[in-house]
């Protein structure tokens, strides 16, 4: 098979992750890895967002900056991320707009309201005709969207069903003879998880038995993560602040538990007094920086790198750190 890279694009409020879970979770289950990666503004409603899928027969680290497909769910969504698309790529949109590239025209929320009832089902019809687009079999999205919803009753389960069946037949019908071939079937088996659920799994694998944090996104998952894994056996605490976290943990690695915090660039900078403590008394401690664009506040929702040198650098006087980030 050859890797696929799909963008989902719209504003925050229109399903954009929940259409990527969806079909990320029906690649997963016909045997394909997907590694995904979101991008979303600090707001409940507009602004420009999106996610991105990455999917192939081996496992992928990370995203890439170039779509195959690109589901625009509205028309600045469009505009915004048109760049993106590469040569000869494919755009799903409800207006495509004069761009003379390959496109299909799918009417989301009409479809969703004849056919689901409400317009909250576009995001159904888009999930629908994506998968349509990239060759994935139809039973595998009704699968994932009957696993996904069942808990709401039937109603609901048919109603989402029956607005990915309109999306995916309409888009079917718009390719003709570019419609893609179906993807075969593989035995295999992938976990489909956030790095919020791994890094507790990771690091109570590693033996960490207390972890005392205050919330800052984008750590904040983490923290949370660890609250609903109680069968981990790591003490959770949620401290006062920053400066009351980094103590605590340092407190629990001198009485003999392994221990960590986990903050952002802003929380960093009030623990390092207490990162000095740890290198005078040498009591190992983990701090796991979820990084945010900063100065200051910076932007809550996005991630970034531009703490590293600080992570280096930060403290009194020289004591030894190990400094471990992706690359």
């Amino acid at each position: 098979m050859k890797e696929r890279n799909l963008f989902i694009a719209g504003a925050a409020g229109e399903g954009i992750q929940t259409i990527g879970d969806i079909v990320a979770r029906a690649f997963l289950s016909h045997g394909y890895p997907v590694f995904a990666a979101s991008e979303f503004e600090s707001r409940i409603r507009g602004g420009n967002s999106s996610t991105r899928l990455r999917i192939a027969e081996a496992p992928r680290n990370a995203p890439r900056p170039v779509a195959d497909v690109l589901l625009a769910l509205n028309p600045q969504a469009r505009d915004h991320y048109a760049a993106a698309l590469r040569e000869g790529g494919l755009l799903i949109a409800t207006e495509p707009g004069q761009d003379e590239r390959n496109r299909l025209e799918i009417p989301f929320v009409p479809l969703a309201i004849e056919h689901g009832g409400q317009p909250i089902y576009a995001n159904a019809v888009a999930a629908g005709a994506l998968g349509a687009s990239t060759g994935l079999p139809f039973e595998r999205l009704e699968q994932v969207l009957t696993e996904t919803f069942a808990k709401r009753g039937e109603e609901v389960v048919r109603a989402n069903a029956a607005a990915a069946r309109a999306g995916y037949d309409l888009a079917m019908a718009q390719l003709g003879d570019r419609k893609p071939d179906e993807l075969p079937p593989r035995q295999a088996t992938h976990t489909f998880a956030s790095a919020h659920d791994v890094i507790p799994l990771a690091a109570a694998a590693a033996g960490c038995r207390f972890i005392s944090a205050y919330p800052m996104s984008p750590s904040t998952g983490i923290i949370t993560a660890f609250a609903r894994y109680p069968d981990l056996g790591v003490f959770f605490e949620q401290a006062e602040d920053e400066i009351a976290a980094i103590n605590m943990a340092i407190g629990a690695s001198a009485a003999g538990a392994r221990a960590m915090t986990a903050t952002s660039g802003g929380g960093f900078a009030l623990m390092t007094e207490g990162l000095s403590l740890a290198g005078m008394t040498e009591t190992p401690i983990v701090i796991l920086i979820a990084q945010r664009p900063g100065p200051a506040t910076g932007l809550p929702t996005r991630t970034a790198q531009e703490d590293l040198l600080f992570a280096i650098r930060a403290g009194h006087g020289e004591f030894p750190r190990l400094v471990l980030a992706p690359s």
